[in-house]
């Protein structure tokens, strides 16, 4: 992706706004500013500094808008280059017109991700910051943000490194005992390697295991809320998604087909799905609801089981808590506003009431610490969101593990060396020292045009 030119692009979203701003970055950018802009006072353009003054269309001789100048001087920038800000009034015409003088001045319009692919170049971000860029853009909710936040601020980067160090210190070690034949590694030696190891595995271990609830942060999950009919499932969907989008009523059978709808439970974003009541029926519109409410079940990261707590326990209900898997179910009683008759000792379950709101904030917990599994401890720390990421760990936790078997084994150094030689190259792939350049465009490609 990385040529030596300069480049640019709209970098604020279409549409009206108060302001838009035009981006420019390489080693022409001076020079075209030079060329298209005016300032008010007749100063020059200045780094760091922000500069009133007057675009204008050299071709034409006319002039576009009356603009706010940044100049970010190299390597002082975002891209670590020369860089051009400039803020225009919001109207994408005006906008279009100041991106065309721009091109008309030897720029050339810039790909999805390439300013942040020049950062990336020029050692300004690692890939793991450059990666928590789009998912800090693409954040749907604040706790989504937060994540990305963290990992730009160089979080993963920075919990990496010691393990990382550590790894280099043992490769160290052992090449130099391959070096110098005559200095056997002493009993104490191979001890001290083996806690290292045995450290960095289980540190590995631990970040790896955070995707198990990161994957969901940064995809969300889905929940299927299935029961029998009329035991309220509409309602609790309703209150999940804080709007009344389902039709409620108190004939069974309601709903007939699964409705979706989009929200975020603890900032975790969720698709939620309504089903049709799961009961034994020869309806045929219902039946074929019924059918789509178990395809909900087997496709749904949780399911959350509806249960009538002001009715005893039916054999529907009862075929129900037998087909949907334990460890991917949660059960809800609801109701719990009205007189009980069901014995809920039984059943492991949470007490809700749609109607008032009662159990909620502990139906989200439960959700949450469902999603965590083993990454629960990870919850509100560094963690994996991305699956490249994650395979690069698992596979570098895999190499060491490698290497400690050899230690213990006795082998040669140079065997040794040569699963954790791998597991370095394999951290490479999480800050990007070692990815491929079709890797690198295949991650950049996703980037909105002006990042």
């Amino acid at each position: 992706m990385f040529r030596d030119d300069t480049i640019a692009a709209i970098a604020t979203p279409p549409g009206r706004g108060g302001i838009g701003v035009v981006r420019i970055s390489g080693p022409g950018s001076l020079e075209i500013a030079n060329r298209i802009f005016q300032s008010q006072s007749r100063a020059s353009i200045n780094p760091n500094r922000a500069q009133f003054g007057h675009l204008f269309d050299p071709a034409a001789g006319e002039q576009i808008d009356e603009i706010v100048l940044t100049f970010f001087k190299a390597p002082r920038s975002y891209t670590g280059e020369d860089t051009i800000e400039l803020s225009c009034h919001g109207s994408p015409v005006v906008l279009r017109r100041a991106l065309e003088a721009i091109i008309a001045c030897g720029a050339r319009i810039a790909e999805p991700g390439e300013f942040t692919f020049r950062a990336f170049f020029n050692r300004r971000i690692d890939l793991a910051q450059a990666q928590a860029v789009s998912d800090l853009i693409n954040a749907q909710t604040e706790y989504q943000a937060r994540v990305a936040s963290r990992q730009l601020g160089g979080a993963l980067s920075q919990r990496l490194a010691p393990t990382k160090q550590s790894l280099i210190d043992i490769v160290v070690q052992l090449e130099s005992s391959v070096e110098f034949v005559e200095d056997d590694i002493s009993t104490e030696t191979i001890s001290l390697l083996l806690k290292k190891l045995n450290e960095a595995i289980a540190e590995m271990t631990e970040i790896a295991a955070s995707f198990s609830f990161g994957r969901f942060i940064r995809e969300g999950f889905d929940l299927a809320i299935v029961g029998r009919p009329n035991v309220g499932k509409s309602s609790v969907f309703n209150r999940l998604t804080g709007s009344d989008r389902a039709i409620v009523t108190p004939v069974p059978g309601t709903t007939r087909d699964a409705l979706y709808e989009s929200a975020s439970i603890g900032g975790v974003p969720v698709r939620l799905i309504d089903t049709a009541g799961i009961r034994e029926t020869s309806d045929l519109v219902e039946t074929i609801g019924i059918q789509r409410s178990r395809a909900a079940i087997a496709d749904a990261d949780i399911t959350l089981l509806v249960l009538n707590a002001s009715e005893a326990l039916t054999e529907d209900d009862r075929r129900l808590l037998a087909e949907v898997p334990v460890e991917r179910r949660i059960v809800a009683l609801n109701k719990i506003d009205l007189p009980c008759e069901m014995n809920s000792s039984v059943i492991e379950a949470i007490h809700i009431s749609a109607f008032t709101g009662s159990g909620f904030d502990q139906l989200t917990t439960a959700m949450l610490e469902r999603l965590s599994g083993d990454g629960a401890s990870e919850r509100d720390d560094t963690m994996i969101t991305d699956a490249r990421q994650h395979e690069a760990i698992r596979r570098a936790v895999e190499r060491l593990e490698d290497a400690r078997d050899l230690i213990v084994e006795g082998e040669f150094e140079e065997i040794i060396l040569l699963p954790l030689r791998g597991a370095l190259s394999l951290f490479g792939e999480v800050t990007g020292e070692t990815l491929t350049e079709d890797i690198l465009n295949e991650i950049f490609s996703t980037f909105c045009i002006g990042k």
